[in-house]
């Protein structure tokens, strides 16, 4: 019995995958701690991204998916395995690229090159959007002004309006980005930390904006992001890893640190903390802001005028700091213009600030 039992387990010296029984471990899984063969690994992180997508309801045969493109690990992934789902299990989707120029020297000129290889690679249509064709401003400017400590409050701001922008152009149903279960659970412990209850009410959502321009979805809510990098480096996939040089001093860091302390000792912590905050329940009590639009550029906003238009009216006046915080009070001119704003037009072809999109 012993030596059957030493049979299973091993092989060569080495230990058998615990899925197949059959072919030498490779990798010990981040999520289980199971050790198992690199074409078993593939196979179950694979299927459970389709798993997630069917039980959730993801998508609709006949849509058109645009898929948030930055040349990473994260978007890399989530392309090549969203491309191998759709024609394995025949969801009948159109696919497409979207990515976002921040204007980065050294940065994001380097990634998007990536990207454009994968367009290629992957056969899907890119579509690229700029902050400098958006906004007037690209993010090496905005850092000359406003320096590295709340940089990324810019470029937070302008991206997730970016890519709504972009997917608009593209006429898309579905926005789906690359954000991971690690990513997820930073977010929790962030809003936590800030007391931003509205957030932390739908952080955890695997799609959000549904009632604005266009859904966005996250098909690796549970996935955890050392197997994507073990994923894309076994399949050996062209992905862009560089930090981005403007994110050392951003405060997620600080929880993202926190969060790989909690997995070293406990791997289930990170799935943990996402059932956490899907287990929320925000008091009945608690006043909660009113979705509305911006009405300076129509895009979506609890307030008169949106997060992008209040940072651009800032940096345009030559004062960066202006939207800076949680809250913004307008001033005389901002009300003014406010008062001369014309009438409602799509989200593709509006003002963002003072610059036509």
């Amino acid at each position: 019995m012993a030596e059957s039992h030493a049979k299973v387990q091993k092989v060569g010296g080495g230990r058998l995958c615990c899925i197949c029984n059959e072919s030498r471990a490779a990798l010990k899984r981040p999520k289980t701690l199971e050790q198992i063969c690199r074409e078993c690994f593939f196979a179950v992180f694979e299927e459970e991204i389709h798993q997630v997508i069917v039980e959730n309801q993801l998508f609709k045969p006949g849509e058109r998916i645009a898929i948030g493109a930055s040349g990473g690990k994260d978007s890399t992934v989530l392309a090549y395995v969203l491309s191998e789902l759709n024609r394995r299990h025949d969801y009948g989707l159109d696919l497409f690229l979207l990515s976002v120029d921040e204007g980065i020297t050294g940065y994001r000129d380097d990634s998007l090159e990536t990207v454009k290889r994968n367009e290629i690679q992957y056969g899907l249509p890119l579509k690229i959007v700029s902050y400098k064709d958006l906004y007037g401003w690209t993010m090496d400017e905005i850092v000359k002004i406003i320096g590295l400590k709340n940089n990324c409050t810019f470029c937070g701001v302008f991206r997730r309006q970016a890519l709504d922008r972009g997917a608009s152009l593209l006429k898309v149903d579905k926005l789906v980005t690359g954000h991971n279960a690690d990513d997820i659970a930073e977010t929790v412990l962030l809003n936590i930390l800030r007391g931003d209850i509205a957030r932390l009410s739908r952080c955890t959502a695997i799609t959000t904006g549904e009632d604005g321009p266009i859904p966005r979805c996250k098909p690796f809510k549970y996935t955890y992001e050392k197997e994507i990098v073990m994923y894309a480096y076994f399949k050996r996939l062209d992905y862009f890893s560089t930090e981005c040089i403007y994110s050392p001093n951003a405060y997620r860091g600080f929880a993202r640190e926190f969060i790989k302390d909690l997995e070293r000792i406990r791997p289930r912590a990170i799935l943990d903390i996402i059932k956490s905050g899907e287990n929320f329940r925000i008091s009945t009590s608690t006043k909660m802001p009113e979705q509305g639009t911006c009405e300076r550029c129509g895009y979506i906003s609890s307030q008169r005028w949106c997060k992008a238009c209040v940072l651009l009216e800032g940096l345009n006046r030559g004062l960066p700091k202006l939207g800076i915080g949680r809250t913004q009070v307008l001033d005389k001119d901002q009300k003014k213009d406010l008062k001369q704003s014309s009438g409602t037009k799509s989200i593709a072809s509006k003002q963002c600030g003072s610059l036509d999109f």
